[in-house]
């Protein structure tokens, strides 16, 4: 059940959410957003500390039962680089950026349950309010750990919480175990020896040896892999050549992997390697290899998830928190978070027929913000005993 004090100011939660969906800022340069975060803590009395990641906000506030049982909930704040196609009155009015991700809601579902627990501190410990730059591929949770997160603001669980198109409103998805992938990117430059289109054998053929490689690549997860570990490699972009008539002499892969497990996701870019260059030298060609790692599986540990679920059942019955979802194979920079503390990260449903995230006609579902910000409150009435 939504709190009634959190559904009396939920038309308030909409304003601050189109607000900051009319303003979108992109990795590290969520200036105004930290801005709006930051005054808000303020006004609902939360100490307010800046500058962990550079535009990370981190609001702490204390209950009146004493105590130093401390724990973290955290919500992202950066948007995308996309050109927003919604048509909305709050659209975009940074051109090229767009909150595709639904960030400005979650942002707002905590602002949500900050004000409610300003106003309700009758619990015992410690709430660490997290609000997290830079998600989407730049991994400002691993520079807020970097920059001290949990030694300047000792905690001992963290949770996460993201909406999820799909899955029907008044639902929550929390799992044990992975339930985002690893993700690590790659690029393939292989050289050849250019020739005329007319004449290939007076040349190395680098389109036909990258084309090659690219199905060769899929013979990691179906061949390399025990089966059960599951395993995605994708070529995403292939880059050669000029005009009609020319075998170019240097080609360009790029994509991505990812994987549930860190021990298999060590093992990826040295399978990758071992394809091409194997594949190249059958062809006198030669390749360079670069490998990126991105963000580790983001793994919910087992006692912190029975409490989100226990949570999450309390707000919307047990029959509607769905534990058998299958883990999703897109990435969470929350991993570095749960890497140094345990804790759950779990998904909100925002509609089965909602936009899909990442898409230029997306919008946050406004319906899910007192659901979300209950699902705060709830957690901290349960771990610090309110």
């Amino acid at each position: 059940m939504v709190h009634d004090g959190i559904a009396s100011f939920h038309e308030d939660m909409k304003t601050w959410r189109q607000d900051i969906h009319a303003h979108p800022e992109t990795a590290f340069e969520e200036f105004r957003t930290s801005d709006l975060v930051a005054a808000k803590l303020e006004e609902f009395g939360i100490e307010v500390h800046r500058g962990l990641a550079g535009t990370g906000v981190v609001g702490v506030l204390k209950g009146t039962g004493g105590g130093d049982k401390s724990i973290g909930l955290r919500a992202d704040m950066d948007a995308l680089d996309i050109i927003e196609q919604t048509n909305l009155k709050y659209s975009s009015r940074n051109e090229g950026k767009m909150h595709a991700c639904g960030h400005d809601g979650h942002t707002t579902m905590l602002l949500g349950a900050a004000r409610y627990l300003s106003e309700n501190r009758d619990f015992s410990g410690i709430v660490h309010f997290i609000f997290q730059p830079a998600e989407e591929n730049e991994g400002g949770g691993e520079k807020m750990v970097q920059d001290g997160l949990f030694e300047q603001f000792p905690m001992d669980q963290v949770y996460g919480l993201h909406n999820w198109p799909g899955m029907p409103v008044g639902q929550m998805g929390v799992r044990v175990g992975p339930v985002m992938a690893s993700t690590d990117t790659f690029e393939l430059v292989v050289t050849g020896k250019g020739s005329h289109a007319a004449m290939p054998h007076q040349g190395i053929d680098t389109i036909v040896i990258a084309a090659e490689i690219v199905g060769a690549l899929q013979t990691i997860a179906s061949r390399m892999f025990d089966p059960v570990d599951s395993v995605v490699v994708s070529v995403t972009q292939f880059h050669g050549g000029d005009t009609w008539n020319v075998i170019p002499e240097e080609v360009i892969l790029r994509g991505t992997v990812r994987a549930f497990k860190e021990e298999v996701q060590d093992k990826l870019e040295p399978a990758i390697k071992k394809i091409a260059e194997g594949i190249v030298a059958s062809h006198g060609a030669t390749v360079s290899v670069k490998f990126k790692r991105g963000y580790p599986p983001t793994v919910n540990s087992v006692a912190e998830t029975a409490v989100a679920t226990a949570a999450a059942s309390r707000l919307l019955g047990a029959e509607n928190v769905v534990d058998d979802r299958n883990p999703s194979m897109g990435a969470e920079d929350f991993a570095f978070l749960l890497r140094e503390r345990p804790g759950s990260y779990a998904w909100i449903g925002a509609g089965e027929d909602h936009v899909n995230l990442h898409n230029p006609a997306y919008d946050f579902n406004d319906d899910l913000l007192p659901i979300g910000a209950s699902y705060w409150v709830n957690l901290v009435e349960d771990i610090l005993g309110a």
